[in-house]
């Protein structure tokens, strides 16, 4: 079982996240960490019992056999101990090298060997397939089955001296002992194979999770940065325009020129104000001590104010809307920003224009903003500029489509056209 080792604190316990518990068992946690000193310690556990069990036998005197014949037997048990060491790497290998040692050692010594090949049974179930396993099982079997008759065959000792009864004896030894051990096996891998299923389903998941946290906080900072960019853009160039006539006039007209100023500070404290709430630090103080308002986003109701301001800016502008407007504060919002950053651009590049229309058009199925200037362009706006960038994105959100250009006749002409796919038609106009 294996964990990502890239999540933070993955064994802390489940609790409102998906990261995966810390195994239980101090030893077992051990044993899963070092898997070679479990290795080692396998091989060397049976070569101790199956040495010194077959030695004890061997030296019986019912049974003695010879003393070549004990040491190359002892000496294939001990390379199948070895063999063992070796069993989650080649466990194919490691089962072959155990039927050849089983077929020699069990007439030498007078002792067929059951569990060395349970042991390379087990790690083939384990490390290879259940299917594999199965095709080991049988011809486990029939080595078994063949060195239990050698055994009996050619053992001194005269226990059984019919040899089919004894092959019979060792096909039903071998077949249980081997069942049993390919059940447990297969029991085991599965239970394993279940369990890092589920430990990669929660890695997965917790990769996702934070892939959308990613996502949204990414998100979170392009709404940010459009709000941003419409507030600062919009007030900043309403506040440069009458700064500037106010410095113009200040000589002929002071009385209007200290109106101009005041209006300067207004669009700014209006724009600090904006700045606060879109950051979140709506209880912050003013520079005159009293504590930021909270006031809810700019809607369509707003129009006419910002319409205010821009005629106050020197823009000529005239509005007109057919239809019932949208209920949906998102989609209202959508509609003032388009409508500010097209005029805020008019006023920017714009040079003295005599009319300045905004035409809006409320349908069941989308609302149409045209805002269209005739003053010829001090400048061509960018179209990766962030202004056209965040009204192009705004539009986007509505399946719409935005078109900024000249007109034929002269001038600057922006269309946008929003199509919301759920809305309340009772609440527009006719088509």
């Amino acid at each position: 079982m294996t964990t990502d080792s890239s999540l933070p604190d993955r064994h802390s316990p489940v609790g409102d996240d998906l990261r995966v518990p810390r195994p239980p068992g101090v030893v077992r946690r051990f044993w899963a960490r070092h898997p070679r000193v479990t290795d080692a310690l396998i091989a060397f556990v049976y070569w101790f019992f199956a040495v010194g069990f077959s030695a004890l036998v061997a030296i019986v005197p019912e049974t003695q056999s010879s003393i070549l014949e004990t040491v190359v037997g002892l000496g294939l048990l001990t390379a199948g101990a070895v063999a063992l060491f070796f069993r989650r790497r080649f466990p194919w290998i490691v089962l072959a090298i155990t039927w050849v040692v089983t077929l020699v050692a069990a007439p030498l010594l007078g002792l067929p060997d059951a569990a060395l090949m349970a042991f390379a049974l087990y790690a083939l179930v384990m490390y290879r397939s259940a299917r594999a396993g199965w095709i080991g099982f049988a011809f486990s079997v029939v080595v078994g089955t063949a060195a239990s008759t050698l055994a009996s065959v050619l053992q001194r000792r005269e226990i059984d001296p019919t040899p089919q009864v004894a092959a019979g004896s060792g096909v039903g030894q071998y077949a249980v002992v081997l069942v049993i051990v390919m059940l447990i096996a297969i029991n085991i891998r599965n239970r394993r194979a279940y369990v890092a299923s589920l430990v990669e389903r929660a890695a997965t998941l917790v990769r996702e999770r934070e892939q959308l946290a990613k996502l949204a906080a990414l998100d979170e900072r392009s709404r940010i940065a459009r709000e941003m960019h419409d507030i600062v853009s919009h007030s900043l160039t309403v506040m440069v325009t009458l700064a500037e006539g106010a410095a113009a006039i200040t000589a002929s007209d002071s009385a209007r020129a200290a109106e101009g100023m005041r209006l300067v500070a207004e669009s700014g404290r209006s724009a600090l104000t904006d700045m606060r709430r879109m950051l979140g630090v709506l209880t912050e103080s003013t520079a005159d001590g009293e504590t930021a308002a909270l006031e809810p986003q700019p809607e369509i109701a707003d129009l006419p104010r910002l319409i205010e301001r821009f005629r106050t800016a020197g823009l000529p502008v005239q509005i007109s809307t057919r239809g019932r407007p949208p209920t949906d504060p998102t989609e209202q919002l959508a509609v003032f920003r388009i409508v500010q950053e097209s005029l805020t651009n008019t006023l920017r590049h714009a040079v003295s224009p005599t009319s300045v229309d905004v035409d809006l058009r409320y349908r069941r199925a989308s609302t149409t903003i045209v805002v269209t200037n005739d003053g010829a362009r001090a400048g061509t706006p960018s179209a990766t500029g962030r202004g056209l960038l965040g009204m192009r994105e705004r539009v986007a959100l509505y399946s719409g489509r935005l078109d900024s250009g000249p007109r034929p006749s002269g001038g600057w002409r922006v269309e946008a056209v929003l199509r919301p796919t759920e809305r309340d038609t009772t609440q527009k106009g006719p088509e």
